[in-house]
């Protein structure tokens, strides 16, 4: 355990809680199953302690023991989906998709941000869509993908520079990733300029991303993103471009029509 981790456990109000809310945290990086023994160090505490907690959160179906270790539990899942769907424009997104000509047949997915990633909140899966895209759940950093430029392009650069610098650097993910801060920000107001947020295999290989920003629906709702993954031998301008523009169509479609109304 860090210096930092052992002070935030001392101001806990409640240790047990925030270990094991710290016990989920390392299985949901693992992507794997964990044994008793990674789990107890990566917590830094006794595997008798690690052990009660997991005890406690197997019971609640938060986890479930395998052969192997411990795995995240189905109720993960189940609050996952609570929380997106308590949000108005996921509930109607898929509709949305599925009556746009252009977007029924792509993989467009729903995103917010969360620090300076990118997480994922909801899929839908087009006719013709590419088996890949990014799983439920998982992050990519905001400055390289298509879905969290198009959520920093809605920002004020010196935000957004604030909000980079505090990560220390950009990631290299792919040999096409902008990893300057001020390429970055160029590559935001391009986007502003052109209604959508392009990521050219900056995060993944073989993927060009094109997003858009989506307001919240209600007050205190985040702003959200939608995106779509196209293949790079097919993510002709003509394409890239009809898609950005479906995609503003269904922000538009996603968009309550009372939020002006209400702020002004």
């Amino acid at each position: 355990m860090s210096d930092d981790d052992a002070t935030a456990f001392a101001r806990d109000p409640a240790p047990a809680v925030g270990r094991s809310i710290r016990l989920l945290g390392l299985l949901a990086e693992a992507r794997r199953t964990l044994t008793l023994t990674e789990l107890a160090s990566g917590l830094g505490l006794a595997k008798s302690s690690t052990a009660n907690l997991c005890l406690s959160l197997e019971a609640g179906r938060m986890i479930e023991r395998v052969p192997l270790g411990y795995r995240l539990g189905i109720r993960t899942a189940e609050l996952g989906g609570a929380f997106a769907a308590q949000f108005n424009q996921v509930r109607e997104f898929y509709a949305v998709c599925e009556s746009s000509p252009v977007l029924q047949s792509e993989l467009v997915q729903v995103a917010v941000l969360d620090d300076a990633d990118a997480l994922y909140l909801a899929r839908y899966e087009g006719s013709r869509s590419v088996r890949l895209g990014t799983p439920l759940g998982s992050r990519l950093p905001a400055a390289l993908s298509a879905t969290g430029r198009a959520l920093l392009m809605t920002r004020a650069d010196d935000d957004v520079r604030s909000l980079l610098s505090r990560e220390g650097s950009v990631p290299k993910l792919t040999e096409h990733s902008t990893v300057d801060v001020d390429a970055v920000l160029a590559k935001l107001a391009a986007a502003r300029e052109r209604g959508w947020a392009v990521d050219e295999e900056e995060s993944f290989r073989g993927i060009v991303g094109v997003a858009v920003p989506l307001e919240g629906w209600a007050p205190g709702d985040p702003q959200l993103a939608l995106g779509v993954g196209i293949p790079a031998a097919d993510a002709a301008a003509e394409r890239v471009a009809r898609v950005g523009a479906a995609l503003r169509e269904a922000a538009a479609a996603l968009t309550n029509p009372f939020s002006a109304s209400r702020t002004a």
